[in-house]
């Protein structure tokens, strides 16, 4: 199986994702409760803009605009019978930004959870899980997309679901949780478990690790505790902008384009191999992270503390400092027993 992303990770070692995509097509005009999948058809020119827009601030891997490209989610739209269409759609426009480029960019298949929850908490059942995103997963990669992209993740059932179909149509695949629960996804699955989400399957996954959640602070504890479990896997921290605050009645994040730079600075000496913006991150901010990674000079792993001195306080500061189950205090609590 081709793998570019490899491939890239071995020539360059540490790789910038992308940012934001649906707090960038807001800013573009998409009102809320209207389908950002349907604008691969509707408009493309915005989409190519999207991608141009973070490649042209120093993305090495951009991701497809098809996160909600289930036929689950689609059919909040009436739009369930065009899960290929609108999934190749997605794939072909980024490919085509990525193949224009100067150099290598890698195109990821946004694969997000089908808001569904499995057997026996909900009604679907695993095998219809994997359906569903197999269906998914073949117009990705009917569209030219190297790898399946499966992020924001809480089920651990879910991300197998759709690692499994990613096997079976023949694309390696990355995917990522989101840790804004008490330091643990909305399901209990924590960072330090993530890696064993997969082991069952037939191929591991290419990277894993955490995105979105609740600010840069949180997702880096989480890379901590990722790190700490399993230091030579390759991990994922994609995070959020600093932290979302409703200013009437439109979300803004604090993030900065330093306190973007500086994130990336502690997410590549705490371990993460792959780093990236999620919601909020526009270009703007990518370019200062893109410029903080290229003159970064390795340092000391960083203390919580030090994470916090430096990008802010945690939004899940009881679940990472008072040492609750699953936490690096709580381990270390144990074996010391």
């Amino acid at each position: 199986m081709l793998n570019p992303l490899a491939d890239l990770l071995a020539e360059k070692g540490v790789l910038l994702a992308d940012g934001a995509t649906g707090t960038t097509l807001f800013s573009m005009g998409l009102e809320a409760g209207d389908a950002p999948e349907l604008w691969n058809v509707e408009h493309p020119e915005r989409i190519v803009a999207l991608h141009q827009g973070f490649v042209d601030a120093g993305a090495d891997i951009i991701l497809t605009n098809s996160f909600g490209g289930t036929r689950h989610r689609l059919k909040l739209h009436n739009a369930q019978d065009r899960v290929h269409e609108l999934n190749r759609a997605a794939a072909e426009i980024a490919r085509g930004v990525a193949d224009a480029a100067d150099r290598t960019i890698v195109v990821a298949g946004s694969v997000g959870p089908t808001g569904e929850l499995l057997q026996p908490l909900g009604a679907m059942t695993y095998d219809e899980a994997v359906e569903s995103f197999r269906e998914q997963i073949e117009g990705l990669k009917a569209g030219g997309a190297d790898v399946a992209w499966i992020e924001t993740m809480s089920a651990p059932d879910e991300i197998r679901a759709a690692a499994e179909a990613a096997i079976a149509v023949g694309l390696p695949y990355v995917y990522t949780g989101s840790f804004d629960t008490a330091g643990r996804t909305m399901m209990g699955l924590s960072p330090a478990d993530i890696h064993g989400v997969a082991d069952a399957l037939p191929q591991p996954p290419l990277a894993v690790g955490a995105n979105c959640g609740v600010g840069a602070s949180d997702i880096l504890a989480s890379l901590l505790d990722m790190a700490e479990a399993r230091p030579d896997a390759v991990m994922v921290v994609k995070g959020n902008c600093g932290i979302p605050e409703f200013r009437g009645t439109e979300i803004h994040y604090s993030g900065t384009p330093e306190l973007m730079a500086d994130y990336v600075r502690l997410a590549v000496d705490a371990g993460a191999r792959i780093i990236g913006g999620c919601c909020g991150t526009t270009c703007r901010h990518l370019a200062a992270m893109r410029s903080a990674l290229d003159a970064h000079e390795p340092a000391q792993r960083p203390a919580l503390d030090d994470i916090v001195s430096r990008i802010g306080p945690l939004r899940n500061k009881q679940a990472f400092q008072s040492g609750g189950d699953g936490t690096r205090e709580a381990r270390r609590a144990r074996r010391a027993r």
